[in-house]
């Protein structure tokens, strides 16, 4: 890296300049100079006051941006599949099916009584289990054993989890919130990065929230909103869990799209069948284990367009409720005593 131009270097990665600032290093006069030729135009004195050796401050420069690079995810390896092995239940019996694999932009529904093992299922995935938990279940990833980063580095983390509560203690607004993620991930276009982030937010949330709104004074769906967008759009995690989005107070049709245009693995815990059936198959867990797994039919697509079509009107219901309005007598009688003709 030292032989490159410091001009080269910035552009780049434009992170090497606040290697650049730490060690007290004004490069803006030579970018046309190798790091070795700025080096070799600094007096002896000055090295010596900065107690700097021009060999190791050539290695320390490699090192960082090694390690920059490994941080933002640059060699980050794609995922494009994930396989569950078969484990056992919490009876000690083997859970009934041969192996499930999921491929990126898929959703999959995780369906099952509270306490029933949807949580245990998911830290099995997160930790990428190698028969060394309760359940007994293996994780390959891309169809072979998974590498170790994906168990122990701090900065490859395979799971995101997006939980039901979400509360916000920092005197942030929305966009400085974001933007200080955008930051921290070293993005490139940060601003427009920013915009998208909002802009899809706003999209998923039942009322729109300003830019400049304090994070702590969004809504329960504002923030889920938020941080769905912020998920979908930033973060580096191949897969990523929802706790119940049907209690987030937002447009869950629209954030599932969301995340999976962006090539992610999506599990979504949930007791509501519009959004199990939204899913491409229903993973249903029992006693620890699981038990069924169920691919979504073209018969139950038909059945949620007509679903779909009756919660479309119930939730503008709601919005007339809300702000106050009466609605007509014929629009109740038709939900009420023929919903079904409601999808035609």
């Amino acid at each position: 890296m030292s032989e490159l131009k410091l001009g080269e270097l910035l552009e780049k990665y434009p992170f090497v300049s606040d290697f650049f600032e730490s060690t007290g290093f004004c490069i803006d006069s030579s970018l046309s100079l190798t790091f070795s030729e700025f080096l070799d135009n600094i007096s002896q004195e000055e090295l010596e006051d900065k107690a700097i050796d021009k060999k190791e401050i050539k290695i320390r420069l490699d090192t960082f941006i090694e390690q920059m690079l490994q941080f933002l995810g640059d060699k980050r390896e794609n995922i494009e599949s994930l396989t569950i092995f078969p484990g056992h239940n919490k009876s000690g019996e083997k859970e009934k099916f041969q192996k499930l694999d999921i491929f990126s932009s898929q959703i999959v529904s995780i369906v099952g009584a509270t306490g029933s093992g949807k949580s245990r299922l998911l830290a099995d995935i997160e930790w990428a289990a190698q028969n060394d938990t309760p359940t007994g279940r293996t994780i390959y990833i891309n169809g072979r054993k998974p590498d170790p980063k994906w168990r122990y580095s701090t900065n490859n983390k395979l799971v995101a989890q997006l939980s039901q509560n979400m509360n916000f203690v920092m005197d942030l607004t929305a966009r400085e919130f974001i933007t200080m993620h955008a930051e921290s991930r070293m993005i490139e276009d940060i601003e427009a990065t920013v915009e998208k982030i909002l802009k899809e937010a706003n999209k998923l949330a039942g009322e729109n929230f300003a830019p400049e709104t304090a994070v702590t004074a969004l809504s329960g769906g504002q923030s889920r909103a938020l941080m769905i967008a912020d998920t979908a759009v930033l973060s580096s995690s191949p897969i990523v869990l929802i706790d119940e989005i049907e209690n987030a107070g937002i447009d869950r049709k629209k954030a599932l799209d969301l995340l999976v245009s962006q090539d992610k693995i999506v599990l979504m815990a949930t007791h509501d069948p519009l959004l199990a059936l939204m899913a491409d198959r229903r993973i249903v867990i029992k006693n620890g284990g699981i038990d069924k797994i169920i691919e979504t039919t073209a018969e139950e697509k038909e059945v949620l367009v007509q679903l779909n079509s009756i919660d479309e009107i119930m939730q503008e219901a709601r919005k007339r409720l809300r702000a106050g309005m009466t609605l007509e007598g014929e629009l109740c009688q038709e939900v009420i005593h023929n919903p079904h003709s409601l999808g035609e």
